[in-house]
């Protein structure tokens, strides 16, 4: 009897995972250092039982028609708007995720992303590194002291909880919105659920922690961003399109906020140039989860997931459950 076969996208999965996926299956791992052609993943779609995939493959209604055999699409991301879910669903095709292993690393670098806009960090490392300190100055980089600031959480689930009570032990007071109340959050911090205009209207920090959906794509826009304090600090460590980009950066250049930290991007990896030159953007290449911890743990729940699937059982994080009822 042969074994399944599953398609690894990237030679970059870190730690041990893909050897006890080799135990049990198959497994082919594209070999260049960059994304798989559409190409490739229409013969990876037509051959393969299983593929893990990163959040940058594309896996749209036209190319999953292409699939055969193919059960699961192990995503080693949170995130899965790089799938059409529904045309899976139509075909069979688990779709899973990796959630909760990254919240915490996630969390943290939206802190660190807040401390390096509020006490520019990364404009003043800049600075030394040119040979511009002369001395210490009294007026030299002036930031933003944060204890006692608002903090303001734009979508408090798993990571937005973490990113909050962070914000609260570091004196922050926390608000935030959501579709549903969050008694964590209110429970320790004494956060309070506000409108999301009420909320960027208040907030020193606004923190996005959403998922890309239709109703979310742009939900930071140009009308939404003038609602925001001119001294305020806007935290992307969600999913670019999000935010309106262009709109933010004419927010940034007109001085409606104060500036921002970006993990992500409108259309990623492209980041644009006004961004770039602006001292007052703090700019990160998609590494909220990047801690050797958690990427470990995400290739390994990625891998968990294939196997039991490739044997019969059901993956421990489903996307589209539904499949496992037919």
């Amino acid at each position: 009897m042969s074994r399944p076969r599953v398609f690894v996208t990237s030679p970059r999965i870190p730690g041990n995972a893909l050897e006890k996926l080799a135990a049990v299956a198959e497994v082919t791992v594209f070999p260049e250092d960059r994304a798989p052609t559409r190409e490739e993943l229409r013969r990876a779609v037509e051959t393969y039982d299983g593929i893990l995939c990163l959040l940058r493959d594309r896996f749209d209604r036209d190319l999953l028609e292409h699939a055969r055999r193919l059960r699961i699409l192990a995503n080693y991301a949170v995130g899965y708007d790089n799938i059409d879910v529904q045309a899976a669903t139509e075909r069979g095709i688990l779709v899973t995720n990796t959630p909760d292993i990254l919240s915490n690393a996630t969390a943290e670098l939206a802190i660190a992303l807040m401390f390096a806009v509020a006490r520019r960090i990364a404009e003043a490392d800049r600075f030394v590194r040119q040979g511009r300190f002369v001395g210490w100055q009294p007026d030299l980089f002036l930031g933003m002291e944060l204890a006692g600031a608002v903090f303001g959480v734009v979508g408090a689930g798993r990571i937005g909880t973490l990113a909050g009570l962070k914000a609260h032990a570091l004196g922050m007071q926390v608000v935030y919105w959501s579709r549903r109340r969050n008694y964590t959050l209110e429970g320790m911090t004494g956060a309070r659920k506000l409108p999301l205009d009420d909320l960027l209207k208040t907030a020193d920090v606004v923190s996005i922690h959403l998922p890309l959906t239709p109703e979310t794509r742009h939900l930071i826009n140009r009308e939404r961003l003038a609602r925001m304090k001119p001294t305020a600090i806007l935290i992307n460590t969600g999913r670019g399109p999000v935010i309106d980009e262009q709109a933010l950066i004419a927010a940034l250049k007109e001085g409606k906020i104060r500036g921002a930290g970006l993990d992500v991007y409108e259309h990623e990896p492209e980041v644009p140039e006004e961004l770039r030159q602006m001292d007052n953007v703090v700019l990160l290449p998609h590494i909220g989860s990047a801690t050797h911890r958690t990427r470990e743990g995400m290739a390994h729940l990625a891998v968990e997931n294939l196997i039991r699937v490739l044997q019969g059982q059901p993956p421990l994080t489903p996307v589209n459950p539904e499949v496992l009822q037919r």
